[in-house]
């Protein structure tokens, strides 16, 4: 059998409702990397938001990050691709978003950044997700204004990501099409209930997934991945096989080759198995 790339993504994906990867899927990438196949997490995260038992998986040596603005080569400790957002257009998106019900954040040479007054009322916008506020908290480092920071730091943001609170969700529905039209080097996607992930159309998981696999010499029809959010849509598309979870956003299963069970169920370790024998 061919060697294979794996790429999956994590919330919603690989990891259940509770931020824990199932047994399942473990076993099953590991015996995929005891093949030979090479798993690669497909991220909206940074490196240091990544689950440690999915960082010492056998195998796991290379990162999608940041929805694809970044590959990390952990055993070289670089970026290996990138796809960034200049600080001019991200300040000028930062502005827009002063007009929304929302917070907002960056991440920025793998670091997360939010302004202290949002760092510390952000409690409203996930009653019903600590595991995300946890996440939020964990990942952000809070700084007096983050324009101001930026504008001083003058370097290129890896994502851009706002937040609305339960009963402002249909104004992210309008956001969504809106960001694209408003900016159009920008491309606006989700990936859990209540953001909005905004990134550089120069980035993308399925850029980043097969750029990848030509550094590896593996050719796009041998890439498999999985995922069920909206900033995994191009990713299931971009692959040999594209395979959406049964909670998956419905354009997403629309555009998945395959349609395997929750994550909550361990879908992934359910196709993986199906494909290793």
């Amino acid at each position: 059998m061919s060697r294979k790339l794996i790429a999956f993504d994590l919330d919603g994906t690989l990891l259940d409702d509770e931020k824990r990867v199932p047994p399942e899927n473990l076993r099953a990438l590991e015996a995929a990397a005891e093949r030979g196949w090479v798993p690669v997490p497909a991220t909206g995260r940074i490196v240091r938001g990544i689950p440690e038992p999915v960082k010492r998986l056998p195998g796991v040596r290379y990162f999608i990050v940041s929805n694809g603005a970044g590959v990390y080569d952990a055993a070289e400790d670089r970026l290996l691709y990138r796809g960034d957002v200049p600080v001019e257009l991200a300040l000028r998106c930062y502005a827009y978003m002063d007009t929304l019900p929302v917070i907002y954040d960056c991440y920025q040479n793998e670091s997360g950044w939010m302004t202290r007054s949002m760092y510390e009322n952000c409690e409203p916008y996930f009653p019903t997700e600590p595991h995300m506020l946890e996440i939020v908290k964990r990942l952000r480092v809070p700084v007096d204004d983050l324009k101001e920071t930026l504008r001083q730091r003058g370097e290129p943001l890896q994502k851009l990501q706002m937040f609305f609170k339960p009963q402002d969700l249909p104004e992210r529905e309008r956001q969504l099409k809106r960001i694209p039209e408003l900016f159009p080097e920008l491309v606006a996607t989700t990936s859990v209930s209540n953001n909005i992930e905004i990134n550089s159309v120069n980035a993308g998981k399925d850029k980043a997934m097969l750029a990848l696999a030509e550094l590896l010499g593996i050719p796009r029809e041998d890439t498999v991945a999985f995922g069920d959010g909206t900033n995994d849509r191009a990713m299931l598309q971009a692959a040999g096989w594209g395979v959406a979870m049964q909670n998956a956003d419905p354009a997403v299963k629309a555009a998945a080759d395959e349609i395997t069970d929750t994550n909550n169920a361990a879908g992934i370790a359910k196709t993986l198995w199906r494909l290793l024998a």
